[in-house]
């Protein structure tokens, strides 16, 4: 099975940093394209970001660790989020979560062994109105119920 990031190699870490030092609230931008090239923001990255920045290596910790989107560890091929928030959690989300929970075999925050499926909380995709909801892979997917849920564990464990 093929991983559709890139391995954690620190040239290119330096060359995704170089990219976008310039840019306005770059702290949040390198953390971003960092994790979007390598499914994750490596532990190795935080000192060149800072060194990049002029920040100290606490400041760009803090930044990473204030944001819950941002992983510690490489992400499984497919990301299946589910929303916690209040309106998602009144219309079922937490029988879907538990749900998702067993057919996956890992609990919210994981990966499954196979890294296939990383499942994550997030705190609000902003579909309150067709709550409950859910992201596979950066699609939005509102109205969930057992069954639509049910298919997008199958379709990430493809």
């Amino acid at each position: 099975m093929t991983t559709p990031y890139e391995l954690w190699d620190e040239a290119r870490g330096a060359e995704i940093i170089a990219e976008h030092a310039q840019q306005e609230g770059a702290t949040l931008v390198i953390l971003h394209a960092l994790q979007e090239a390598f499914g994750y923001v490596p532990e190795a990255a935080i000192p060149m970001v800072a060194q990049a920045l002029n920040l100290s290596r606490a400041e760009v910790h803090g930044v990473f660790t204030f944001y819950h989107d941002f992983r510690h560890k490489p992400a499984g091929r497919h990301v299946l989020k589910l929303c916690r928030a209040e309106a998602c959690q009144a219309a079922g989300g937490d029988a879907l979560a538990a749900r998702a929970e067993a057919k996956l075999g890992v609990s919210l925050g994981n990966t499954t062994a196979d890294d296939r499926v990383t499942l994550e909380p997030i705190y609000c995709l902003g579909l309150c109105a067709t709550a409950p909801s859910a992201m596979l892979d950066g699609r939005l997917i509102g109205r969930l119920d057992q069954k639509r849920l049910d298919a997008l564990v199958a379709e990430a464990q493809r």
